[in-house]
């Protein structure tokens, strides 16, 4: 066990589930557990500013979803519900009986599935600029965008310190999903570029992605759930955040000034929705069964 580099005050571990070998972040204190899982061609970093906030009122597990950042990759990638089953697993070798679990952009889709195959282990969904709900056309395309950024952020990741410190380097590396790419802190700009470099496998996810259809069972979701989007989003539309607002019954909260990676750019008010919220979530039971696996 060691201290994170990319995601302060949790510790990296390593856990094979199911087979496949997941590298995962995990701390926090006591409270309701919170699940952070990570977009196409992500990796548990993105989330650095957003999950240190959260680690300070509750315990967060965060894992590098397989084939991206430190995870392998899985044998067979037949739909997204392979990466669900796999978190669910996590979550109870963790010692968390339930969490709240929070996707972004593609991992907005593996949370819905997670919530849909074990209900038992989820207490409330968050989706932030989730991608999937769009015609299996826009999900191409975007699949098809953020799979081409994957061999240049191979390339950046050993220099993404040099990014950070630049500009108009962060405009060109990230433009493309946020609103202000000036604006990121350089612990945004190298959350987002340091898994590329380690990835083995997300043609697999992004196959996944363009076929999965989860409009049709969306009102199958029975846990409280909240839409957070970036109100500038481009590349997922601000209309697919009412889409599943709609479906789900759930609130939308857009964060101003924001794009896709709105989990980096504003994780400050990222971090307020998501307490607001689980605050108003009534549950007492969501302590981890063993309480040694956040020691």
């Amino acid at each position: 066990m060691t201290a994170a580099k990319g995601l302060p005050e949790l510790d990296e571990r390593f856990a094979t589930i199911k087979g496949v070998r997941i590298r995962f972040y995990l701390g926090g204190a006591g409270g309701h557990p919170v699940l952070l899982v990570h977009g196409l061609g992500g990796a548990a970093s993105n989330w650095v500013g957003l999950a240190q906030l959260l680690a300070r009122t509750r315990p967060v597990l965060v894992p590098d979803l397989p084939g991206h950042g430190g995870s392998s990759p899985l044998p067979v990638v037949p739909n997204l519900e392979v990466y669900a089953d796999r978190l669910a697993v996590l979550v109870q070798h963790v010692g968390f009986r339930r969490a709240a679990v929070v996707g972004h952009s593609l991992g907005g889709l593996v949370a819905l599935r997670l919530a849909l195959r074990h209900p038992e282990q989820v207490n409330a969904l968050l989706l932030a600029g989730s991608a999937g709900f769009s015609p299996s056309s826009r999900r191409a395309e975007q699949a098809l965008v953020l799979s081409s950024l994957i061999r240049p952020g191979r390339w950046l990741a050993p220099h993404r310190s040099f990014v950070a410190r630049h500009r108009r380097l962060r405009r060109a590396t990230l433009g493309w999903g946020a609103s202000d790419p000036e604006a990121l802190s350089a612990g945004a700009v190298e959350g987002f570029l340091a898994g590329p470099a380690l990835h083995t496998d997300t043609i697999s996810a992004a196959r996944a992605l363009i076929l999965d259809d989860v409009g049709a069972r969306l009102g199958a979701v029975r846990c409280p759930s909240l839409v957070l989007w970036g109100a500038r989003d481009t590349l997922t539309p601000i209309g697919d955040a009412f889409e599943y607002g709609c479906q789900l019954g759930a609130p939308v909260r857009a964060i101003p000034d924001c794009g896709h990676l709105l989990i980096g750019e504003r994780p400050d008010a990222c971090a307020h929705a998501i307490e607001q919220f689980l605050d108003g979530i009534r549950e007492v039971d969501e302590l981890p069964r063993n309480a040694e696996a956040l020691r």
